[in-house]
């Protein structure tokens, strides 16, 4: 028996604490054996974002410097890179079923999809998933295991406004950046001694006085 899958959209997990994304995944059976019930599939996959499938704007270009170099570099520079790894559990089901994938997402800025994400103004995520996974298989011939075959896989282009509304429901406004122990400890002692509200308040404040003396003559 085959088994074949088709990402159908995704969508923000509304009431989730942590930020979740949901892929619906389309499943169905092909194959001689197309009629045999599937017990269950322990499905896997490995999301990875491809970023040649689309254009950018300056802007955008701009904010993958980090990540790609100028414009220039690009066509040596952007290859496929991983997201991340998920798995779900598929019921049983005779034909075709959906299924829903959680995506686990993270806006820290030190992970490259989370950078990549952060630069993209419009348009879409072009996304590559690719299943693998234990298909148990109960019919009349007796109860077989076998494996989701190796070139299952699919494309989908997100579109950047899910992402951007996932983010705004459990970061409104704010981002997360890494700081190392003692970096942390010196910007609340200059947030202390300058009588800041909070941090966001000390970095702007240094942002500030860098940009005055950058300007000065």
């Amino acid at each position: 028996m085959g088994v074949s899958f088709a990402v159908l959209d995704v969508t923000p997990e509304p009431y989730a604490v942590t930020p979740v994304l949901t892929a619906r995944v389309g499943v169905a059976t092909d194959g001689p054996n197309v009629g045999d019930p599937v017990h269950a599939i322990a499905l896997r996959c490995q999301v990875r974002i491809e970023p040649l499938r689309r254009s950018y704007s300056d802007d955008e270009a701009a904010g993958l410097i980090d990540l790609f170099g100028p414009r220039e570099r690009w066509a040596s520079t952007q290859r496929t890179f991983l997201w991340q790894h998920c798995a779900t559990m598929v019921p049983g089901f005779a034909g075709n079923t959906t299924v829903a994938l959680p995506l686990d997402c993270t806006y820290d800025f030190e992970v490259a999809a989370a950078k990549y994400l952060h630069a993209l103004r419009d348009g879409a995520l072009p996304l590559q998933f690719l299943f693998s996974g234990t298909i148990f298989v109960k019919s009349e011939r007796g109860f077989s295991v076998q494996q989701v075959s190796w070139d299952c896989d699919d494309r989908y282009d997100m579109p950047v406004a899910v992402w951007r509304r996932l983010i705004a429901q459990h970061y409104p406004n704010t981002g997360w950046v890494r700081l190392g122990h003692d970096t942390l400890a010196a910007l609340s002692r200059f947030k202390s001694s300058h009588a800041l509200l909070d941090l966001d308040h000390a970095i702007t404040a240094l942002l500030t006085a860098a940009a005055e003396r950058e300007a000065a003559p």
